[in-house]
């Protein structure tokens, strides 16, 4: 891998991470805000409350996986597959820049897990 190339996944994440915290805060405040006396509108807004807690969860877990990525380009691990130790295709990391594993150790994983 080139050497900056790392570092353009880097400023791309960083990026992400500050779109996802501004995420966060939004979200953060819609659930803070209060809710109507009308029953079937509190229903509603408890409703939707649910989903906005999941979509802060997921954008919790994705903030976890910015900044295990980030480490790893910190240690140079960033693009190098945790399972064989040969280097994860650069188009995979373009498409899921979290990925831990190449291409061929992450079906084979998967393959173990669909097992019963």
């Amino acid at each position: 891998m080139a050497n900056n190339w790392p570092d353009a996944r880097r400023s791309e994440l960083l990026l992400k991470k500050e779109e996802i915290k501004a995420r966060l805060k939004r979200i953060t405040a819609n659930l803070r805000r209060g809710y109507e006396a009308d029953s079937k509108e509190r229903a509603k807004q408890l409703e939707d409350c649910e989903v906005v807690d999941a979509l802060g969860n997921a954008a919790k877990g994705e903030l976890e996986k910015i900044s295990a990525t980030l480490a790893r380009i910190k240690t140079g691990e960033f693009g190098i597959c945790i399972d064989c130790g040969m280097p994860i295709d650069k188009g995979r990391i373009k498409v899921y820049p979290y990925a831990l594993e190449c291409i061929d150790c992450a079906t084979m994983n998967e393959h173990r897990q669909a097992r019963p």
